[in-house]
């Protein structure tokens, strides 16, 4: 049986970036995921990702952002790969939206640049934009896109570069714990570890599970789609990347990317699922082009072209959509990363930094105090 000082369970986004931190610092690291990261199974697929820095999920998140964003940045510099487009953020809804309030809080906590403008003024410097008067928006000049299956393309290669060993294509089977030292069973062989890291995304709950831990986690079935725009009004040099904050709802979107079209998700709703039994079929659902076409048909009328192409993807929901990073509460050499509802893969560097830092030092410069499970 081969020995490791840490075994990752899931080397998707967080789990390939705490991979990569361990191996850097010399930690016999084994990697393992059911897929070939970067796939098409889990959260981290379909191109891009927002980053945003002024926070409108609680101000809470912006050192966690501001510190993802940097070592994104400092990843890009050591893979020589392009990961983060600077195009902006437009973050906007109707006057009174807790999101946007929460967004000048953020920025004016931390003296982050976010110009705050009218629905005319937003009009008018994006000619794509069709906001009502009722509408303002918060503008973060620096916040902007990552390409995320590059991102985990880049630490992938970094990762191994620096010793740590991925086994790819191997499902997990069987997790034994003991007080000092865990054994994991897969279909392709078992391996002993000093400590654990679980990172499965929407295979955590099962997991969780099997190590006595019935949390809240709900994986999500939800959808994005890309739609033919006029590029001359939403390319990537001229539009930026968005959230609104509706009454019922929230959307989020980037602008065109090398003329691929406009790409728009819904955040809120979704269908429960077993992510082993998931329809990845786009269009079961009439709202999986139905919602996002309407947003656009009122928001962002020249965007709503032909429907160029639609993804399924996984969101893992804890009720409080606040991510879970803790240790397992009787298990203090297992460490779990799990249920990022949808707003997790921006800060993904940084969870992975903080991940490496709990299983080698037992702490972690990143406050974590949101995030524990004992609030589920």
């Amino acid at each position: 049986m081969e020995n490791f000082d840490v075994i990752v369970i899931g080397a998707g986004s967080v789990g390939m970036a705490a991979g990569y931190e361990l191996a850097k610092k010399g930690v016999r690291t084994l990697l393992l995921d059911a897929f070939d990261p970067p796939h098409t199974m889990g959260s981290h697929h379909g191109d891009t990702r927002i980053i945003r820095h002024a926070y409108g999920e609680g101000v809470q998140y912006v050192p966690l952002a501001l510190r993802a964003q940097q070592l994104w940045e400092e990843l890009a510099g050591l893979s020589g790969m392009t990961l983060f487009a600077r195009t902006g953020v437009l973050g906007a809804g109707p006057l009174g939206s807790p999101f946007l309030a929460e967004m000048q809080v953020s920025a004016k906590q931390f003296s982050l640049p976010l110009e705050v403008m009218s629905a005319e003024e937003i009009n008018e410097r994006w000619k794509g934009m069709n906001l009502p008067d009722s509408f303002y928006g918060c503008y973060e000049s620096n916040a902007g896109v990552l390409y995320s299956e590059r991102c985990i393309t880049a630490y992938r290669e970094l990762a191994t570069r620096q010793g740590a060993v991925l086994l790819t294509h191997t499902r997990v089977t069987d997790v034994q714990v003991e007080p000092d030292h865990v054994t994991v069973t897969t279909d392709q062989g078992t391996y002993r570890g000093e400590k654990l890291l679980l990172s499965a995304g929407a295979w955590n709950p099962a997991l969780l599970r099997s190590l006595g831990l019935q949390l809240p986690l709900v994986p999500t079935r939800k959808t994005v789609a890309w739609f033919a725009a006029d590029e001359q009004l939403y390319s990537s040099e001229k539009f930026p990347a968005f959230v609104f904050e509706l009454e019922d709802s929230t959307y989020y979107g980037f602008p065109s990317v090398d003329g691929t079209g406009v790409k728009i998700g819904r955040h809120d709703g979704g269908h429960p699922i077993d992510p082993d039994q998931l329809d990845r079929t786009f269009g079961t659902y009439p709202s999986d082009e139905g919602d996002v076409r309407s947003f656009l048909e009122a928001y962002m009328p020249q965007a709503a072209g032909p429907l160029q192409q639609g993804r399924v993807c996984i969101y893992t929901l804890t009720p409080d959509e606040h991510f879970l990073i803790d240790r397992h509460p009787e298990h203090e050499h297992v460490v779990i990363t799990a249920g990022f509802s949808g707003h997790g893969f921006k800060f993904a560097s940084a969870i992975g930094e903080a991940a490496s830092q709990l299983l080698t030092d037992g702490r972690t410069v990143h406050d974590l105090s949101l995030f524990t499970l004992n609030r589920l």
